[in-house]
């Protein structure tokens, strides 16, 4: 007679121990995002991360702004490098970057990582991103979970997800409302491709040109794969910091969907943003892009940021100090355009002329 043994959640494919190492080894570096509203409030591994709300009482009407997003296919970047400690600096910056969008201040964010199998070390690298990201927006990373799925996903898949919360006094609030005729647009130039469009990416460079992430492109200075898995730049305090020394009447995340459909999110009805190419020249992985998958300009620009990552729009007396807040932080940001009155078949907002070589 065979002897047979009952199932249990360890046969069916989750480590429990695994899990709970991870957060072990995750704990020194969740510390480090830490902000007064949260310290003394509990520990990682609670039910709920808490933060202390009287820090609203300074407001005389705090809005709150939420976000949430992932890194798309950039994880599988990191899963065939082999390196986990950036992606979760892609993640803060997806969902923190929106955030401060409307002026509204980071305060703290949870996330969300599913693996197929955990590795304990691997998710606390991940997470060691994550933390690092939070503290160069400024915001306290608050609490997570670690979702083991054994037979939906392989044992080296793995995707991240994170929600963010800020905060904006009323009276604050960028936006269309504060728009006018004769605006700047002030482009802050990206570390390369961010977040976005990695599908495409990918498509072109392994199945179209047969490309590999060990090889080395003499354009970009370095490896495909290092290039790939360049970390998207976190604006966020680089934003606070330009409301607090120039008037700002909106900012534009460079994501998904382009430079001109994100740009035309926050141009108001009546008014039409013109940006000029001729200002800048977008980084080589971009026409390296383009040429291996004769991707056509237009559908480049309404898939990748082409070198722009965020963008101001600010009246035209307050670009100089917009410009030197900016290049005393160390960003790289030029005016690319202007807000005109919209003609009849104008969309919110446009690319004009050619990229300077």
């Amino acid at each position: 007679m065979t002897e047979t043994t009952g199932a249990s959640y360890a046969s069916a494919g989750v480590d429990i121990e695994a899990g709970d190492r991870a957060v072990e080894l995750m704990k020194k570096w969740v510390k480090k995002t830490q902000r007064a509203e949260v310290a003394g409030l509990g520990g990682l591994g609670g039910f709920a991360g808490l933060f202390d709300a009287s820090a609203f009482k300074r407001y005389e009407r705090p809005l709150l702004a939420s976000a949430t997003d992932g890194v798309g296919t950039k994880v599988d970047i990191a899963r065939q490098m082999g390196v986990y400690d950036t992606i979760g600096h892609d993640l803060v910056a997806m969902v923190m970057d929106d955030i401060v969008v409307c002026g509204a201040e980071p305060l703290f964010m949870t996330d969300y990582i599913c693996v197929g199998k955990v590795h304990p070390e691997r998710v606390a690298s991940i997470v060691k991103g994550i933390a690092e990201g939070c503290v160069l927006a400024g915001c306290a990373l608050v609490g997570g979970e670690t979702a083991e799925h054994p037979g939906l996903l392989g044992p080296d898949d793995f995707d991240v997800a994170g929600a963010g919360t800020g905060v904006v006094e009323a009276d604050r609030l960028l936006g269309p409302d504060r728009i006018r005729t004769g605006d700047a647009v002030i482009a802050m130039e990206s570390s390369g491709l961010h977040s976005n469009g990695y599908s495409l990416v990918r498509h072109v460079v392994f199945d179209r040109a047969g490309m590999t992430l060990d090889q080395r492109v003499e354009e970009l200075g370095r490896t495909l794969g290092e290039e790939l898995l360049e970390p998207t730049k976190i604006y966020s305090l680089d934003c606070l910091a330009l409301t607090r020394t120039a008037e700002v009447h909106a900012f534009s995340h460079i994501t998904g969907g382009g430079l001109a459909a994100n740009l035309a999110r926050v141009i108001p009805d009546g008014l039409h943003a013109t940006v000029d190419r001729s200002t800048w020249t977008p980084g080589a992985i971009f026409d390296l892009v383009g040429k291996a998958g004769q991707v056509e300009r237009l559908e480049l620009e309404k898939t990748l940021n082409m070198g722009v990552g965020m963008m101001a729009v600010v009246p035209a007396e307050s670009v100089d100090v917009a410009l030197a807040t900016l290049e005393d932080r160390g960003v790289g940001a030029w005016v690319a355009g202007e807000i005109i009155e919209r003609g009849d078949h104008t969309t919110g907002a446009e690319l004009v002329g050619d990229y300077a070589v």
